[in-house]
């Protein structure tokens, strides 16, 4: 049970995770803080914060839980803003797709305080942000990923993975490094692949009439491509090396495809889409062994 949550960033992450953490009974209350003193205040309306903070400082002190919901880019002036205030013996961690930047500018502002510090990622969110769209269950089944450095406090590691499992994710631990190459192929190409693609689609001159033709596959091969704008800019340019490794593989396999649809090589062609549907059909959404890196 923690005596009380700092939020800092009060949207569909971190109120998810607030939500959730009340609804487990594990915190008595919340203070929150966010740039725009209205999104606060409607966060205090629908019960997600308990009490507004006009400062990070201020919603730091006297927090036994601290979690950073903010994207990527302002990591490093979140912590400038309360490293006055953070307790090394006090459970500290981040949501961040993205975490080798975050545990660099950790390492640059934190410094003794490094400790109390555990990068985190979970696995969950939706198109809609807002605090509006803040849902207890929305870590229930997920995935979340815990970076701790050699540094951190192996107690708080595992109060961060006692906190996540308790709001319904099944806790893996790896490098910041591992992390990164592997979100990259997972997640952060797939979204860059869905802007570019819906992109193309609005620039052709046909485009619109081609969009009112499409169905449920367009639905689900796009879908992402509706994600926030902001939030995907700061994860592709901080990310870029490992998405680049990634757009080479992907461009590749794609080319491949082109080789054998020019050469009207039926055969070949179709070696390489059962391949890809052997794959797709192996893989499975789903709690898999936790893996230790």
């Amino acid at each position: 049970m923690f005596n009380q949550l700092g939020l800092i960033g009060c949207g569909l992450m971190g109120g998810s995770f607030a939500l959730a953490l009340k609804k487990a009974g594990l915190v008595k209350r919340v203070v929150g803080y966010s740039k725009s003193p209205s999104t606060v205040e409607k966060a205090r309306r629908l019960g997600v914060i308990d009490v507004a903070a006009e400062s990070a400082l201020l919603a730091v002190s006297g927090s036994d839980i601290v979690l950073i919901a903010v994207p990527v880019a302002a990591t490093e002036a979140t912590f400038k803003a309360i490293r006055h205030l953070v307790d090394p013996n006090v459970l500290m961690m981040d949501v961040g797709s993205t975490k080798r930047d975050v545990v660099d500018a950790a390492r640059r502002v934190l410094k003794e305080r490094l400790p109390g510090f555990v990068p985190a990622h979970p696995i969950a969110g939706r198109e809609v942000a807002g605090i509006e769209h803040a849902d207890a269950a929305l870590y229930q089944g997920r995935k979340a990923i815990l970076t701790p450095l050699p540094q951190t406090n192996p107690v708080l590691v595992q109060q961060a993975t006692d906190a996540w499992s308790a709001v319904g994710c099944q806790v893996l631990k790896m490098t910041p490094e591992h992390h990164d190459a592997a979100f990259a192929a997972v997640s952060h190409l797939p979204h860059l692949l869905a802007f570019a693609y819906m992109n193309a689609m609005a620039e052709q001159p046909a485009g619109q009439e081609y969009l009112s033709l499409a169905g449920p596959g367009f639905r689900d091969f796009s879908r992402i491509a509706a994600s926030d704008p902001t939030v995907w800019r700061d994860i592709l340019l901080s990310n870029r090396e490992e998405i680049l490794k990634q757009s080479e593989a992907f461009r590749h396999a794609l080319e491949q495809m082109e080789r054998q649809m020019r050469d009207w090589n039926g055969p070949a062609l179709q070696e390489l889409i059962q391949s890809a549907s052997d794959a797709r059909s192996q893989w499975h959404l789903g709690p898999k062994p936790p893996v230790s890196r």
